[in-house]
């Protein structure tokens, strides 16, 4: 009965360090996702960019600052939206930091929500920001992205 209690014992522990291992592993992989479409973007990378969303018509973006707020529904008009971004504007020089506050996985779908600090030359910029991601053919995609300029900004250094 002891070696029975034992054996049990010890697959619990190995499926909860496994289960962690695992966890751990998509929450990395969900947060590469994560930056990787903001530098995408700030680099001017459409490809990139494109790659790391689901084109579904669920999609949404969102953004709001001093001077104003604006939401895109569906990824087709999410698309549209920035084709002007893509063709007129330069890379950035900016320096991003994130500081992961939730990430959380739930099946196929994540919750991330995180403070992004952009800074360069000129200014800082810091924004509270949410992220909605699948998980479609085994890679996390966004589904969603809320961002939230503070206001007023920090000032530069």
């Amino acid at each position: 009965m002891k070696s029975t209690a034992t054996l049990l014992l010890a697959v619990c522990l190995f499926a909860t360090g496994r289960t962690a291992a695992q966890d751990d592993k998509e929450k990395s992989a969900i947060k590469a996702v994560v930056a990787k479409e903001t530098e995408s973007f700030m680099n001017v990378d459409r490809k990139s960019w494109t790659d790391t969303w689901l084109p579904a018509t669920y999609s949404y973006w969102s953004y709001s600052d001093s001077t104003g707020t604006n939401f895109v529904d569906g990824w087709a008009n999410i698309d549209k939206t920035f084709d002007e971004y893509f063709r007129t504007q330069k890379p950035s020089r900016s320096k991003i930091t994130n500081v992961w506050q939730e990430v959380r996985v739930y099946g196929n779908g994540a919750y991330v929500r995180f403070l992004q600090r952009v800074e360069d030359e000129i200014d800082k910029d810091e924004t509270s920001q949410v992220r909605v991601l699948e998980k479609k053919d085994g890679k996390w995609k966004i589904i969603c992205m809320n961002a939230i300029a503070k206001y007023p900004p920090a000032a530069a250094k």
